[in-house]
């Protein structure tokens, strides 16, 4: 009996489990808990609204994410962070809140990056969503990073009330303190309205897509109750308007793969903060290599057009050249490029637009370029063929005074290395603007077809010899012999050259290797701004 008692009690000892055991069996239970957390949140709003997505067109926020960064170098933050609710306490509250933070790698260079998700509440900006950008906005800070952010949301989240607003407003303040520190750039990759605009605008660059993606401040249902007119949501504040109108965006791309992959091509161009210089990218194009083409490429006709972006790719490592604002006030160019391996900021006119005249919209266009490349310390090229400013009544109401003191004010304060070459007119105020010797240009080269003067030579012979063509026998003989004894005597770059304005007239094949040898020696360049907190710009 005692014996089958002693058995018994073994038998019940051994069915109870250990500590040990019971101990892996918990862990296993948390880790079993946490995959399916994270599971459930890879997921966003779920399968529905992923197809959704797909079938407008539009990639989801982790696929955005993984055609940006290197393959494998995403590391997210705050995974799990879960909003308060709403004001009301009844909406369903979603791990993540709508939003994927956290940071990887471009061609091996660390950014840090948001995503939002429209399949979780429409990607709308609540609290817990703002908190997450702002904490990747402030890594990005301190670690001297990149930041692009990827957008692609309904708004404020309403149900949140004034916690929406106030963390808009956290976001907001964020963007101004990092700019000139770090390169900030947007993708508009779906709906952006209301508050949701200011901190792309805010931002250095702006990424559009087209067909899927828009920016207004107040939508064409408020529009058409204000104003009455019927308006869509393209039309209203598309790609194309942004692009092309109103500059906002500075590339519009066919789709989302193109912008993610364009995104890539200018961070490439960049450094990763104003402390550092852009990455040095050796494309075996020698500096010393010239084009002979370039001896022909002005016609002899002054009032004959070419194309500038002829000149810029000849002379550039590689013909390769990323423009920005392509599609807006095309009478400017800018963009980057390398010369030596270096990344330069490169401002042009385009005779083939409007002659190259510096307008409204020019002028704003290419002064804001102008003050990114001096905060990133990248070197400035300017190639000048202007005949002067855009007259009439249009755009002398529409502050062209204020909008060329822009561009006059970037070119005065910017301390990176400066060079231009004058390639044909430089004519008044517009030539004194572009970069010329006289508000600091570090070198000045002129072409032999270089016309700098006051104003242009018939111009200047109607005024100078006015009388005299007025009373001649045959006024319009007159003005021809006038305009050409002008344009022989004062229209060319000698008489510029012999007051030290022009450091040399060059032949034009040698452009290239000019530019870069001036680069090599102004590379250690530095100047002191005035001490004071900071100028006031005539926005």
């Amino acid at each position: 009996m005692k014996e089958r008692l002693t058995r018994e009690n073994t038998r019940e000892k051994k069915k109870k489990p250990s500590p040990q055991y019971e101990t892996v069996q918990a862990s296993q239970k948390m880790l079993k808990s946490l995959e399916i957390m994270r599971d459930e949140t890879l997921k966003g709003g779920g399968v529905e609204l992923i197809e959704d997505q797909h079938r407008r067109g539009k990639l989801t926020a982790r696929e955005r994410i993984d055609l940006l960064l290197d393959e494998g170098s995403f590391e997210e933050f705050d995974l799990l962070k879960t909003g308060r609710g709403g004001a009301f306490g009844q909406e369903q509250r979603y791990a993540g809140d709508g939003v994927i933070t956290g940071h990887g790698t471009i061609d091996g260079r660390e950014v840090f990056m948001f995503s939002q998700d429209f399949t979780v509440r429409g990607g709308s900006l609540g609290e817990a969503h703002s908190q997450k950008i702002s904490k990747v906005m402030d890594h990005a800070v301190r670690v001297g990073a990149p930041l692009i952010g990827l957008n692609d949301s309904g708004g404020a989240r309403i149900q949140e009330g004034v916690d929406a607003l106030a963390s808009y407003g956290d976001i907001f303040k964020r963007n101004a303190l990092a700019s000139g520190m770090i390169p900030q750039i947007s993708c508009i990759m779906g709906p952006c309205a209301g508050g949701a605009v200011y901190s792309p605008a805010l931002t250095d660059f702006i990424f559009m897509v087209e067909d899927t993606s828009y920016m207004f401040v107040t939508g064409p249902n408020v529009v058409e109750t204000v104003t009455h007119t019927t308006i869509s949501h393209e039309d209203l504040g598309g790609a194309k308007i942004h692009g092309e109108k109103s500059g906002v965006a500075h590339f519009v791309l066919p789709n989302d793969i193109l912008c993610l992959r364009e995104v890539r091509r200018l961070i490439n161009y960049l450094p990763s903060n104003n402390r550092q210089r852009a990455p040095i990218l050796d494309l075996s194009d020698p500096a010393e290599r010239t084009d002979p083409a370039l001896d022909y490429i002005v016609p002899e006709n002054s009032n004959q057009s070419y194309d500038m972006k002829v000149l810029i790719h000849s002379i550039l490592d590689g013909a390769e050249f990323l423009e920005i604002q392509s599609l807006y006030a095309r009478n400017i160019i800018c963009g980057f490029g390398r010369l030596g391996g270096q990344t330069i900021g490169l401002v042009a006119n385009q005779p083939f637009v409007l002659a190259g005249v510096l307008d409204n919209n020019a002028s704003t266009k290419a002064a804001r370029f102008v003050r990114f490349c001096d905060a990133f310390n990248i070197p400035l090229i300017c190639l000048v063929d202007v005949p002067g400013f855009m007259p009439g009544p249009e755009q002398e109401q529409g502050g062209i005074i204020q909008h060329g003191a822009k561009l006059l004010y970037a070119f005065i304060e910017a301390t990176v290395p400066r060079i231009t070459v004058i390639v044909r007119k430089a004519y008044g105020g517009a030539y004194v603007v572009m970069n010329s010797k006289h508000i600091g240009s570090d070198i000045n080269y002129a072409w032999p077809s270089a016309e700098i003067a006051v104003m242009g030579p018939k111009g200047a012979a109607e005024v100078i010899f006015r009388k005299e063509i007025q009373s001649a026998s045959d006024p319009a003989a007159a003005l021809a012999q006038r305009t050409e004894e002008y344009r022989k005597t004062y229209v060319n770059p000698f008489l510029s050259a012999q007051r030290g304005y022009i450091d040399d007239v060059i032949f034009p094949r040698d452009t290239r290797h000019r530019i870069i040898r001036s680069l090599q020696f102004l590379e250690g360049k530095k100047r002191e701004r005035p001490e004071r907190l900071h100028g006031n710009i005539p926005l």
